[in-house]
């Protein structure tokens, strides 16, 4: 722990959290590098929160209070950030932060270790309170640390009702789309441009297919009165050998994101449909979708104790796993969604305060 933005991280006061999300927006985590930082957080809890169950594997940190209350919620953040578009270093204009991960999601990570601070010395929590830190969200699925932390020690991350800490602008977005992608292979014959007529041409052969999906609107499902709407692209297309060459084969991606009306088995259906003609179909990769279980006892309590908006999460988040296992979950942090992941990213002040003084509100430590 030997550079100063690590130092920062590990020395700035819990209550400034605009400062303190500004000093971990200024140590790089892009993945695989979260290492620094993550060794600076759990560096930080080890020192100021004591009292809780501080656990590591790899580049995740859990920390856990033992209050012996009869509900546990499950409190999550990723440290990675996606690569830097010119924003790698944090600056302020009044009391907006702009710079990489600012919402996405070092305000909530700052939220997350304040929150763990105060309940390391709490008397009145209503709940046991999980908190962890993982690594590689941003990246290929094999790489997601609350995936290694299910697999490798599930009752690390196990509870009642989880929170996920992806910027939302203070609103509730419950649920989320499932996410599948599915490459159709069209295969031809060569033969010489100058005779086309003696080969049988792969990417014409896919355009049926791409005519299909162009024109088609799978509209919007509504769950638990939230409306989600759907989506179908083409996000890949290779095909050719040469330039005087009839190409013998021509490989299409199709994404498609679903409500959580449909099962994964339903959605990958209808995107078969949609792909006439293909001589072989492969599934790439499925993430499931998640309902909003807005009628679940604690995700209505939280929502109605804070009085809180609440829309559909369009996209996919980790609170498709906590579902997967049968507990409900939801998306609330600090920062606007529409800025993650662009060159513009920012958080501002009242965002993250307002977040963590929800959270404390809700656990009923302060």
């Amino acid at each position: 722990m030997t550079s100063a933005p690590l130092r920062a991280v590990v020395q700035h006061p819990a209550a400034d959290l605009f400062g303190l999300t500004e000093a971990l927006c200024a140590v790089p985590s892009v993945f695989p590098g979260e290492g620094p930082l993550t060794d600076a957080i759990e560096t930080r809890l080890r020192a100021n929160a004591a009292s809780l169950e501080i656990t590591r594997v790899a580049n995740n940190v859990v920390a856990r209070t033992q209050f012996g209350c009869a509900q546990r919620i499950v409190i999550g953040g990723h440290t990675d950030t996606v690569p830097a578009n010119g924003n790698e270093t944090p600056r302020r204009a009044g009391d907006v932060l702009h710079g990489l991960g600012a919402a996405d999601m070092k305000g909530g990570l700052a939220v997350m270790l304040r929150l763990a601070e105060t309940l390391s010395d709490c008397a009145t929590a209503r709940f046991d309170v999980t908190l962890f830190w993982y690594e590689g969200e941003e990246v290929a699925e094999q790489h997601n640390g609350l995936r290694s932390l299910f697999a490798i020690d599930p009752e690390l991350v196990a509870g009642d009702f989880a929170i996920l800490m992806e910027p939302t602008g203070g609103w509730v977005e419950a649920g989320c789309q499932g996410t599948l992608h599915l490459r159709a292979t069209y295969r031809g014959a060569r033969a010489h441009t100058a005779r086309p007529w003696m080969g049988r041409n792969a990417i014409h052969a896919a355009s049926a297919a791409l005519a299909m999906i162009a024109g088609h609107d799978p509209g919007t499902a509504v769950v638990d009165g939230l409306s989600f709407r759907e989506s179908v692209q083409v996000v890949g297309i290779d095909g050719g050998v040469a330039n005087n060459v009839v190409p013998d084969e021509c490989h299409v991606v199709v994404n498609r994101r679903f409500a959580p009306c449909w099962s994964s088995e339903d959605a990958e259906m209808q995107l078969r449909a949609l792909l006439p003609g293909a001589d072989d179909i492969e599934r790439i990769n499925l993430s499931p979708a998640a309902a909003p279980n807005l009628m679940n006892p604690l995700v209505a309590q939280f929502i109605g104790t804070l009085d809180l908006a609440v829309r559909p999460k369009l996209g996919w988040t980790d609170v498709a796993r906590f579902a997967s296992r049968g507990i409900p979950a939801i998306n609330f942090g600090p920062g606007d969604p529409t800025v993650a992941h662009t060159a513009e990213e920012c958080v501002a002040r009242h965002e993250i305060d307002g977040c963590y003084a929800a959270l404390a509100r809700f656990v009923c430590i302060e």
